[in-house]
């Protein structure tokens, strides 16, 4: 486990933040990855879940959520696929994490819009 300011946390730290690409056609093709991945409410709570606690068990995902663990981990999964959050193995658990670079990424291409 990993202490950030006072919270402990199962998250290693962020990686860098990527480069907003430079070429429209690529930028579109990378916004449209990261719309399609929030494409859909469940996604979207969870990806809010983990902005607020900084970092999940999936356990508690579930919990927060009705929606059953196999719909759950295939969310988790696609958000991951994205780069949108990141999972790290905890002993016998994977705790989720928010990537804050690829979310400040989404944002400033949402912004080139």
């Amino acid at each position: 486990m990993v202490k950030r300011t006072g919270v402990t946390s199962c998250c290693p730290p962020a990686e860098p933040q990527p480069p907003v690409p430079s070429d429209e056609g690529e930028a579109n093709a990378h916004l449209a990855r990261l719309a399609r991945a929030l494409g859909h409410p469940a996604r979207v709570a969870i990806l809010r879940m983990l902005v607020r606690q900084e970092g999940c068990i999936v356990g508690d995902i579930v919990a927060e959520l009705p929606l059953a663990q196999s719909t759950i981990s295939q969310h988790l999964k696609q958000l991951k696929d994205a780069g949108l959050i990141r999972g790290e193995v905890d002993g016998p658990r994977v705790c989720y994490c928010v990537e804050p670079g690829t979310v400040a990424l989404f944002k400033a291409l949402v912004d080139g819009l």
